[in-house]
């Protein structure tokens, strides 16, 4: 198995595809409502869902992450671009050399980037 992509519904997925769209560049792909980026080899899109409605009441649900060599400079470019700052990177417990950053998008759904995990 290979894991494929991630779908963020949303009552309002154009705030979510402007807010995404400043962080990660031009979608590759926007198409009926759904907005699209490919980041490494998975797929993070955002689109309408009729089941979905406000903000995220539990954003620790389910959190994704941005594996990145440089979680340092990456959270600052993100930051820069306007993402919302959940904790600014520190490293994990029991992992004293790598590093994690958690931001939060317009409907409060939590990502991380975090440092490469080695085996």
């Amino acid at each position: 198995m290979n894991f494929n992509s991630i779908l963020i519904g949303s009552e309002d997925p154009k705030s979510l595809a402007d807010y995404y769209t400043k962080l990660f560049g031009e979608p590759g792909w926007n198409d009926g409502g759904y907005t699209g980026w490919l980041i490494g080899t998975g797929g993070v899109t955002v689109g309408p869902h009729d089941q979905v409605k406000g903000k995220n009441p539990q954003p620790g649900r389910i959190i994704w992450n941005i594996e990145s060599a440089d979680v340092k400079a990456d959270f600052e470019r993100f930051k820069a671009a306007g993402a919302t700052v959940v904790q600014d990177p520190y490293a994990p417990e029991g992992a004293p050399m790598g590093s994690i950053a958690t931001f939060s998008d317009p409907d409060g759904n939590y990502f991380q980037l975090m440092s490469p995990i080695e085996p």
